[in-house]
């Protein structure tokens, strides 16, 4: 049985990882607000995007931009992971990582060359051990205070990429705020922008709007494009952003009732110590009385 003293060292130690816990638990809580606040008010701009996007894009064809176009043969995919750059969020990390990597062995079993866009140093420590896939780009400390500039500096360098010849398709990976208790990882393929995905994705909203172009469709396609995938990689950064501290709320909660019940378990462990060498001194006193007796 363990002595008082280590027994008592444990309670303190407990009850201290209790209060970073708990503070941890106010700073999630804090951050999240913010979060969930971008999100809700980015959602509804991006979903009138996408219908309008859809509308002008059903009524261009296939060879209107290159971005349009669908390759007959695809050699390279791009994956563009986005996790968290700090971690003690439970699973929200590891499900990214393990949604991403899954994707990626199944685009090497088609024999394709597999890289990496990684936003988040989580998702980039963990690619960079798995040597055989290669690392484009990394985007590491910035999810914590970030804009739109950031998805615009990934957006045009995987445009430019496309464009150029070196990537056939484009796939994001990012962790989707659904509500406090859930973050969902979603695999979203973004190049080439098809078409029918384009419309599906908003058709109630697109079908009751009707819109007019000036100058021309191709002119637009060619400016709204090229915006369309940095706006979905936007909103991919700001959903991750907010389940991240929705997560880590989760866990830190989780912990500090831990840490209580730990607390519970060793105060029982300490009383039973402490009454176990009472009942030993006063044996040892009644057996010395005895002995003077005799």
């Amino acid at each position: 049985m363990p002595s008082l003293k280590d027994v008592q060292l444990k309670i303190v130690g407990v009850k201290k990882t209790k209060q970073i816990t708990k503070a941890m638990n106010m700073v999630a809580s804090a951050k999240l607000r913010s979060a969930q606040g971008r999100i809700e008010r980015f959602r509804p701009y991006a979903d009138k995007f996408y219908g309008m996007l859809g509308d002008l894009a059903g009524r261009a064809d296939g060879d209107a931009h290159p971005l349009l176009a669908v390759r007959e043969e695809i050699k390279t995919s791009a994956i563009v992971l986005v996790t968290s750059d700090r971690g003690l969020c439970g699973s929200f990390n590891g499900n990214l990582i393990k949604a991403a990597l899954r994707l990626a062995a199944a685009k090497k079993a088609e024999g394709k060359e597999v890289k990496f866009y990684c936003v988040g140093k989580k998702g980039r420590d963990a690619i960079r051990k798995m040597e055989s896939y290669e690392i484009v780009m990394q985007k590491v400390g910035e999810l914590n205070n970030f804009d739109f500039t950031l998805a615009n500096e990934v957006g045009m360098d995987v445009i430019r990429a496309y464009l150029a010849g070196g990537l056939d398709e484009v796939t994001l990976v990012y962790g989707e705020f659904v509500s406090m208790a859930k973050q969902e990882p979603i695999v979203l393929p973004i190049l080439p922008i098809a078409k029918d995905a384009a419309e599906e994705e908003t058709a109630p909203a697109a079908a009751s709007s009707e819109y007019i172009y000036e100058p021309g469709v191709e002119g637009l396609l060619a400016e709204l494009l090229p915006r369309f995938i940095k706006v979905q990689l936007y909103r991919g950064m700001l959903d991750t952003s907010a389940s991240e501290h929705a997560a880590r709320m989760s866990a830190m909660d989780n912990a500090t009732k831990a840490c209580d019940d730990m607390v519970g378990a060793l105060t029982l462990v300490f009383n039973k110590t402490r009454q176990a060498a009472i009942t030993t001194e006063l044996m040892d006193i009644v057996g010395g009385a005895e002995a003077l007796k005799g």
